[in-house]
């Protein structure tokens, strides 16, 4: 059975900082290319960060330089070390394992993030 459990989210004040992990089973992770989404109330889900199965990194224009991806595959596991956070990240984050076809894209349940005073 195919499985990504995402964690790490929390309630967080601006400026402050939440590590999400994402537990992979059921699958070869390590050939999968990886993703963290985002999806705000009311907006539509963004691509964060995509990593690639070699830990080559692309991040959106909104985190860069406080956002930084990362993966081990000897432990099924990717992570998003989120530095600085701000309200605007307040939103669900999602982990996403896709090799390009519908029959092997595969999704987390989400963890919510909360960046508030």
């Amino acid at each position: 059975q195919v499985q990504l459990v995402e964690s790490g989210g929390a309630l967080v004040e601006p400026g402050g900082s939440l590590r999400l992990s994402c537990t992979a089973s059921g699958f070869r992770f390590s050939i999968y290319p990886m993703r963290w989404w985002r999806q705000a109330p009311g907006k539509e889900r963004e691509t964060v960060a995509s990593i690639t199965i070699f830990g080559d990194a692309v991040y959106a224009d909104s985190v860069k330089g406080r956002f930084t991806v990362s993966r081990d595959n000897t432990k099924n596991t990717m992570w998003l070390q989120m530095n600085d956070l701000q309200p605007e990240d307040t939103a669900m984050y999602y982990c996403n394992a896709d090799r390009g076809d519908p029959r092997t894209n595969y999704w987390g349940q989400g963890t919510q993030v909360t960046v508030s005073s």
